[in-house]
Formats: structure tokens, C-alpha cells, sequence
């Protein structure tokens, strides 16, 4: 039997301290890409399951990780679209029904049937999927997307959670010119939705409860950046905004959601972290745009390397 080998979470009282492991990896099928593994992303995702912060994990070991890049090494005799040697990404989600309404019209991320997610679940023949902290990793092609000469393998890596999560609400949003975007918190997804909303040539409004974002945020392409520190921070601002990205986990009680909704103009639209259900990662559709908006813009996430090796440095930070 082929085992494949990565960095799992065996201790739950030691979250962030990873264990080497091998494992069986996904059944291959001739619909599926196997990749070897150059890069992964660390996802607030993975720290919540690792850190028992969704509740227990269960099965153990356990390998997460959902933002991945490598060279593919097999694709199945139903593949066309990739080629062995070919860099590709994988993201949060690795499975779906493919037959559904969703699944054949470009929404398979929203697949009410049978959606697998790239950890933390498991295959129609009961083997447990493992993530991205590892050696490889097979995926259903539809699942598996092409990486542009023009992105290095370090910044497509977080596009393929981060980046799309953001990306997808605004491209089917109507994001663009003459659009005026808010954006709420800048961490992970939050720069990726100035970033993009910015290459998209939207007018982006940067919102920060942390001064020290404020420069960066205009450094990655905010119009106007906006600390919430004052209690009438969204005074200025009421009905100007079309989009309006969200994403913060919980609205303090002295910032409810009726405060932002505020600054949206007539028909404009709230749109919450994936997390919430406001939007869920993207479909393939969604992420080859993406992808190709990034190469031709030159979009570029703010990242730091580690070697897989510091996983929990990485974790922990």
C-alpha cells in the first residue's frame, strides 16, 4: 500500500507540537491529480482544528493544512487539463457530489451533497483526508488548479484559501471600477480583499481596530484607511460604500453589525468570512480568475517563509 508522509497533530494537549507520520493517502481515481508538495499555507483554519478550538478533532493522526502547491507526479486517464511536472494548487476543499445543480453550475463550493474538505474528513470509501502538511497529496481535478508562470509558488500558496475566500464575494459581487469597497479587519483575508479589490480598480476603504495597520494597508492599495478606535469612525462614511468585506470573527457589542451596514449605500452588500456562511472559498471558475488577475496585476500577498520543518513556529505565530 502507498503511504504518503507529513507532520500531524497526535497530541491534542500539545497543539502545535507536529509529529511525523505516515498515512494512506486518497484512493487514486482516474478523475484525480496527485502533487508532490512544494509550499502550504498556514490558515487560521488549521490553528482553530489543531488547537481543538472547533471542538475535538477526533481522528488522530492528524496532517492539516489547505493551502498547497507541488508538481504534479500522476494525473488518472479521465485528466486532460494537467500534465505531469506541472505546478498546480489545491484549497480548502478537495471533494464534492459532482452531480448536483451546484456542482454542474460553476458552485460546486457550495455542494449541499457531498462536499470533502482537504482535512479533517473523509473519502465515500472511508479513507480520512489528510492536508498539505506533507510530501503529497491527491485531489479530484476539478478541485486542482493551474498556477501562472508569473506567481511564484510562495504567494499562490495562501490564494488558494485566503486569496479566493475574498476574491469570489467580489468578483461575483460586481467588484470594479466605479465600485467603492470596504474591507474590515487586515490580517489574512482582509489584506487579500484590498489587494484584490484594489487590482480589481475598486475604490477601497480600509478598516483597522490596530494603528499599526493603517500604513500597510494603504501600502497594499487602500484609498482611504480608517481606524475604528473612535465611536464615530463610520460617521463620515454613511451610505458611501457598494461592497462592504468582512473579516472579523464577532462584532463587539459596542460595534454591532448595524454599524457597518451603515455605511452602505442602497442595495449595497455585507459580506461576511467564509465561516459565517456569507461565502464559502470559491469554485474553480472563481479561482482560475483569480489567479489570472493576479499574474496580470502582479498581485502579491505579504508572506513569510519557514521550512515545513518549523510547522510549529509557524502554527504558534
Amino acid at each position: 500500500m502507498v503511504e504518503f508522509k507529513g507532520y500531524a497533530l497526535t497530541d491534542p494537549s500539545a497543539w502545535s507540537t507536529l509529529s511525523v507520520v505516515n498515512y494512506q493517502p486518497k484512493t487514486f481515481e482516474d478523475d484525480d491529480v496527485e502533487l508532490a508538495i512544494t509550499h502550504c499555507g498556514v490558515c487560521g483554519s488549521d490553528v482553530h482544528t489543531l488547537s481543538q478550538g472547533w471542538g475535538s478533532t477526533g481522528t488522530l493522526p492528524l496532517v492539516v493544512g489547505h493551502e498547497i502547491v507541488g508538481i504534479v507526479t500522476q494525473v488518472g486517464a479521465n485528466v486532460q487539463e494537467f500534465k505531469v511536472g506541472q505546478r498546480v494548487g489545491v484549497g480548502a476543499q478537495i471533494g464534492s457530489c459532482y452531480k448536483c445543480k451546484r456542482c454542474k453550475n460553476n458552485n460546486e463550493n457550495y455542494c449541499a451533497d457531498g462536499m470533502i474538505d482537504t482535512y479533517n474528513a473523509y473519502y465515500p470509501d472511508g479513507v480520512f483526508a489528510q492536508g498539505g502538511y506533507s510530501t503529497a497529496i491527491r485531489a479530484n481535478q476539478l478541485f486542482v488548479f493551474a498556477i501562472p508562470e508569473a506567481i511564484e509558488s510562495k504567494d499562490a500558496a495562501s490564494m488558494f484559501c485566503a486569496g479566493l475566500t475574498v476574491y469570489s464575494p467580489l468578483r461575483r459581487n460586481g467588484c470594479g471600477p466605479g465600485k467603492k469597497v470596504g474591507v474590515m479587519g487586515i490580517g489574512g483575508l482582509g489584506h487579500y480583499a484590498v489587494l484584490f479589490a484594489a487590482a480589481m480598480g475598486a475604490e477601497v476603504y480600509a478598516f483597522t481596530h490596530s494603528e499599526a495597520k493603517l500604513e500597510d494597508a494603504k501600502k497594499m492599495g487602500a484609498t482611504h484607511v480608517i481606524s475604528t478606535h473612535s465611536n464615530d469612525f463610520y460617521k463620515p462614511y454613511l451610505g458611501e460604500l457598494d461592497i462592504f468585506i468582512s473579516t472579523i470573527d464577532v462584532f463587539r457589542p459596542d460595534r454591532p453589525l448595524k454599524t457597518y451596514m451603515s455605511m452602505l449605500d442602497v442595495h449595497g452588500k455585507f459580506i461576511n468570512r467564509a465561516f459565517l456562511g456569507g461565502s464559502h472559498i470559491g469554485s474553480k471558475d472563481d479561482c482560475n480568475a483569480m489567479l489570472k488577475l493576479a499574474a496580470e496585476k502582479g498581485v502579491k500577498p505579504w508572506v513569510q517563509e519557514l521550512p515545513m520543518s518549523q510547522a510549529k513556529e509557524a502554527v504558534e505565530k
